[in-house]
C-alpha cells in the first residue's frame, strides 16, 4: 500500500512539474473556503425575506429541505471526483462516461452558468456598494470589482486563497455578529414560539416546497470545487470531501442564521421582504450596525466574486486544453504565475454586459446552467453503476438510488424557472449544438478528448 502510494505521489508530483499544467497546492480546508465563498455565506440574509414569505414563516425549514435535495446531487459530484479527479466537473464526467458529444453540449450548458456568474457576483456586490456608498455609481464599482478581483486571481492561487481566506473568514464572522445581536435581542423578548419557524398555522408542503425550490438558487456553487481538483493535493480525497463538507456546513449555516432571524421576525408578512436583513439590523442594534451588517454582504460578495471567477477561469481553461474552444487563447497558462491569464480576463471583461443589465435580468439565465449540469452528473453516476457492477464499493443504493432522487429533484428545479431564463437556455444550447456541428465538421470528425494525463 505505501508503494502505490509513493508511485501515485510521483506521478503527482511530476504532472504538477510539466510545464502548461495546473498544480495541486490546494489543501481541504482552502477547497472548502473557496466553496463556501461560492455560496457566499451572507447570502442567506439577503434572500431570508423572500424565502420566508413564500414558505409562511418557516424558511430554516425550507432551506433544511434544499440542503437535503442538494446533498443528493453533492454525493453524486463526491463519488464522479473519486474516480475522475480532473478539472472541468460535469463536462469532464459527461465526456468520460455517456460520450463526447454530449460532454461537449454539457460543458456548453455549463459554460452558461460559468461564464455569466462573475458578472452576477460583482453586480451583487457593485449594488450593495452604491447603497452604502451613494456618491459611486454602480457601473463604477462594477468596473472596481471586475478589476480587482481579476487582478487578485491573475496574479496567483496562492495569493487569492489567503484573500479568500480572510474574506470568507470575515464574512462569517459578521453573520455570526449579526446572529448574536438577534440573540440578545430574543432574550429581551422572548418568542412566543420556539418551534413555530419549522411549522406553524399557516405554513404547508406547497408553500415549503416553493421555498426550498428558491432556497436551492442559494447553494449553486458547491460543485465549483470539483473544477480545482487539478489544483487540490490529493484530489481523489480532497475534492469528494470538501464537496460534501461545503453542503453541510453551507446548509447548517443557512438553516441556523434563518431560524434565529424567523424568532425575530415571526410570519412571513414584510414591508419589503428584500431589504428584511437591513431593516432587522436596524431594530436589534441601530443604524451603525446595520451599516456593519451591510458591510457582510460587500466583504461576503468580494471573495465570492473571487472564488467564481477563479472557478469559471478553470472550465474555461480546461475547454481550451482540450480543443473545444480555440487553444491558443483558452489553453494559455501564464508561464510565471502558473494562470490561465487569457480566460481570466475574459470573465472579468464579461463584467461590462452588467454595467446596463438588471440584477433579476442576470440570474434569470444563468440557473439553466446549473441544474442541467446537476441532472447530467446524477446520471453519470447511475451509467457508472451499469458499467461496473460487481465492483467492490459501487452499490446500487449510493449510485442507483440516491442519484435517481438527485434527477428528479434537479428536474424539478428547472420546472420553476422562468420562461426567460428557460428560453435564453434553450437559445443557447442550440447554439453549442450548431458549434459543435461545425467543430466536427457535420461530426465527420471526432469531437476533441481529454487526454489520458488529464484523467490521471
Amino acid at each position: 500500500m505505501s508503494e502505490m502510494r509513493e508511485t501515485q505521489h510521483v506521478r503527482t508530483s511530476a504532472a504538477a512539474a510539466e510545464p502548461g499544467r495546473l498544480t495541486g497546492r490546494l489543501s481541504l480546508a482552502s477547497v472548502v473556503t473557496f466553496g463556501l465563498a461560492y455560496m457566499a455565506p451572507s447570502l442567506v440574509m439577503v434572500i431570508f425575506g423572500v424565502i420566508a414569505e413564500v414558505s409562511a414563516g418557516t424558511a430554516p425549514t425550507a432551506f433544511l429541505v434544499a440542503t437535503g435535495a442538494m446533498f443528493l446531487t453533492a454525493l453524486s459530484y463526491a463519488k464522479m471526483a473519486r474516480h475522475f479527479p480532473v478539472s472541468g466537473s460535469a463536462y469532464s464526467y459527461a465526456r468520460k462516461l455517456i460520450g463526447s458529444r454530449v460532454g461537449f453540449l454539457v460543458g456548453w450548458a455549463v459554460l452558461l452558468d460559468y461564464l455569466f456568474l462573475p458578472m452576477v457576483a460583482w453586480l451583487v456586490q457593485s449594488l450593495y456598494l452604491n447603497a452604502q456608498f451613494p456618491g459611486v455609481p454602480v457601473w463604477a464599482w462594477m468596473l472596481i470589482n471586475a478589476g480587482l478581483t481579476t487582478l487578485v486571481n491573475i496574479i496567483g492561487l496562492t495569493l487569492t486563497d489567503r484573500v479568500n481566506k480572510v474574506l470568507t473568514g470575515l464574512a462569517v464572522f459578521l453573520v455570526l455578529l449579526f446572529v448574536a445581536y438577534c440573540l440578545v435581542h430574543l432574550a429581551d423578548r422572548p418568542p412566543q414560539s420556539y418551534t413555530a419557524p419549522f411549522w406553524n398555522a399557516e405554513s404547508g408542503l406547497a408553500g415549503i416546497s416553493a421555498a426550498a425550490a428558491v432556497a436551492a438558487y442559494s447553494y449553486l456553487g458547491f460543485d465549483a470545487v470539483t473544477t480545482l481538483s487539478e489544483e487540490a493535493r490529493d484530489a481523489r480525497r480532497t475534492i469528494p470531501r470538501a464537496v460534501v463538507l461545503v453542503i453541510a456546513i453551507g446548509g447548517l449555516l443557512f438553516a441556523a442564521v434563518a431560524y434565529v432571524m424567523q424568532l425575530v421576525h415571526p410570519g412571513g408578512v414584510f414591508d419589503d421582504p428584500q431589504i428584511v436583513a437591513y431593516t432587522m439590523s436596524v431594530e436589534i442594534g441601530g443604524q451603525t450596525f446595520a451599516d456593519w451588517t451591510n458591510m457582510a454582504a460587500i466583504v461576503g460578495g468580494f471573495a465570492s466574486g473571487l472564488a467564481v471567477q477563479l472557478s469559471s477561469s478553470r472550465l474555461l481553461y480546461i475547454m481550451g486544453r482540450d480543443g473545444v474552444l480555440p487553444k491558443r487563447f483558452f489553453g494559455a497558462l501564464n508561464a510565471r504565475t502558473g494562470t490561465p491569464v487569457p480566460c481570466l480576463v475574459l470573465t472579468g471583461a464579461v463584467s461590462l454586459i452588467g454595467l446596463d443589465i438588471s440584477l433579476e435580468t442576470a440570474t434569470s439565465f444563468i440557473n439553466f446552467g446549473a441544474f442541467l449540469g446537476f441532472t447530467v452528473v446524477n446520471v453519470c453516476v447511475v451509467v457508472f453503476f451499469v458499467r461496473n457492477r460487481g465492483v467492490d464499493g459501487v452499490k446500487a443504493l449510493g449510485y442507483v438510488v440516491a442519484p435517481a432522487l438527485g434527477v428528479c429533484v434537479t428536474l424539478y428545479l428547472m420546472t420553476q424557472l422562468s420562461s426567460v431564463a428557460l428560453t435564453i437556455g434553450g437559445c443557447w444550447l442550440a447554439a453549442g449544438f450548431a458549434y459543435l456541428l461545425w467543430l466536427t465538421r457535420g461530426f465527420s470528425r471526432p469531437t476533441p478528448e481529454l487526454s489520458a494525463s488529464a484523467l490521471g
